[in-house]
């Protein structure tokens, strides 16, 4: 984990970072400071950088063009200018601003990556952009245009194009010219020389950021649907002796041993569950909600460790190892090892919204519900109740099976087959944000149609868990008593979990749930 400095600062050093830490300086605010330790690694490289310039040796992306052009040699009063015109030709991204959380999470994330003193920029760039991040100047940047590799260029770009004094930013609440808020917010802009745009640019750190955001989002998403499931289960009366950690054990998963712990917690003395007579063994939307989940929490757990050895690895092309003064080009830049992952978590956020929609159905279904009324009203025939919500469940689930499809097998060849496989990691980020926003109302759903349900059953016999929850719904969403337009309910309710409402309440009366 990155240090904190006295003044709250998370401290950079190029080895520590963590999704949670680059969450909280993209979303909280929270400051930044470069260690010295990753300073003088950042001068030490510069410093043989340089002596290799001076030499007139022959380098990657310094004195010779790129991609396809990396055989044209670049004339010595051609070498500052290059690194302009670089920025300038691949910020061809398009669209609409991407979320300014994001481009500070990817600004954050691409900062440590320079502070292992192996990209061979100047700690001014370095700086500039630590100032950017404090003082709250946001590039615009364009949410499509990147394939993943040579990273995020495009919109890496963008960002670049900001700390040149060039394109454009939001700065408290206004979007302006870049270089007008640079000078609102008093950094100076800078010069581009060797090596400094491509340093910049060239890494996968827009699809690290975004992607690291997804999955701190995702650890909530997968703690709320252990909540919707327990409130489910308790209104379905559900046998519980599924959730016996001996059970899970005996299996050895490490999520569902960890699912399966939650839920009981949630569901600890419950006098509704003591009451219910129960069936042998339920359906499997019941049943086996904790090797789904759990299977989940799995890949979340490997998905992390993805995300964090890429912010605190070297993602750069050519990379240079000064003290064996020498310099090696690859493809560290490649997003492949972050679009498998996300692909992979929008897989898993979907096959939890198919279960959720399918207790969901339980609920709603007089036949399937163990004496709850039809649709959870009790007019049904003059009244509906919640059998519309079902439909939209349905229609969310539809467009994320759509976008489940991975995007890691997208290449498309580019730059005259010089690129001639390409990450789309930055397309898995782009529709992974798609899939949590669907999902969030779709558990929002089951959490209305559970809390309904509550009514014909008896509140007061709600588990001190699910007790927390079902109060913390009620302050978003009445009972329905006759049938009303419930999508203003479904929104402020799903913006009311997005937000950690219902999680934070369960928590603070069981204690915290496992990821």
């Amino acid at each position: 984990m990155a240090m904190v400095d006295s003044r709250g600062a998370v401290v950079l050093d190029g080895s520590h970072l963590t999704i949670a830490q680059l969450a909280q300086v993209a979303r909280g605010g929270e400051a930044v400071r470069l260690a010295p330790s990753a300073r003088q690694a950042i001068e030490h490289c510069r410093g043989f950088v340089e002596t290799r310039i001076a030499s007139g040796a022959v380098m990657y992306g310094i004195n010779t063009g790129i991609g396809e052009l990396a055989d044209v040699a670049l004339a010595p009063d051609e070498i500052k200018d290059f690194q302009r015109f670089l920025v300038y030709s691949h910020s061809a991204g398009c669209g609409n601003p991407l979320p300014i959380d994001v481009v500070r999470a990817a600004m954050c994330s691409r900062i440590n990556v320079l502070s292992k003193g192996h990209s061979g920029l100047r700690v001014v760039v370095v700086d500039t952009l630590i100032e950017m991040l404090n003082k709250g100047v946001t590039p615009v940047v364009f949410d499509r245009g990147s394939v993943g590799a040579c990273g995020d260029l495009s919109p890496m770009s963008q960002v670049a194009l900001v700390v040149i004094g060039e394109g454009e930013a939001f700065y408290q609440g206004q979007r302006m010219t870049g270089r007008a808020a640079m000078e609102a917010a008093g950094i100076p802009v800078i010069v581009f020389e060797a090596r400094d745009g491509l340093a910049t640019i060239n890494g996968s750190n827009v699809t690290a950021g975004y992607g690291s955001l997804h999955l701190c989002d995702t650890d909530r998403y997968l703690k709320n649907a252990e909540i919707a499931a327990a409130l489910s289960l308790e209104v379905v009366q559900a046998n519980t002796v599924a959730l016996d950690q001996r059970i899970h054990k005996a299996r050895g998963y490490p999520g569902a041993v960890a699912c399966a712990a939650n839920m009981r917690k949630i569901l600890a003395d419950s006098e509704m569950m003591r009451r219910a007579s129960k069936k042998v063994q339920d359906a499997y939307s019941l049943r086996s909600t904790p090797q789904v989940i759990g299977a989940a929490k799995d890949a979340w757990r490997w998905a992390v460790q993805m995300f964090e050895t890429e912010l605190n690895g070297v993602g750069d092309n050519p990379i240079f190892f000064p003290d064996e003064e020498t310099y090696l080009t690859g493809a560290n830049f490649q997003g492949t090892p972050l679009g498998v992952p996300l692909d992979t978590m929008g897989s898993c956020v979907t096959m939890i919204a198919v279960m959720s929609e399918r207790r969901t159905n339980r609920l709603l279904n007089p036949n399937l519900s163990r004496g709850l009324p039809a649709f959870l009203t009790a007019g049904a025939g003059k009244f509906s109740g919640l059998m519309l919500t079902q439909y939209t469940q349905d229609m969310l689930i539809c467009e994320n099976r759509i976008l489940s499809a991975p995007a890691s097998v997208g290449s498309i060849p580019a730059a005259a087959d010089q690129e001639d496989f390409v990450s789309m990691s930055f397309t898995a980020a782009r529709k992974m944000q798609q899939i949590l926003e669907n999902s969030w109302y779709v558990i929002a759903i089951e959490l209305m149609a559970a809390a309904q349900a509550a009514e014909f059953r008896d509140p007061k016999l709600l588990s001190p868990g699910t007790t927390a929850a079902y109060q913390a719904i009620r302050k978003h969403v009445p009972p329905l008593v006759e049938d009303r337009p419930v999508q203003y309910d479904i929104n402020r309710l799903a913006a009311a979990i997005r937000a950690g409402d219902i999680l934070g309440a369960v928590e603070a009366a069981v204690g915290a749930l496992e990821s």
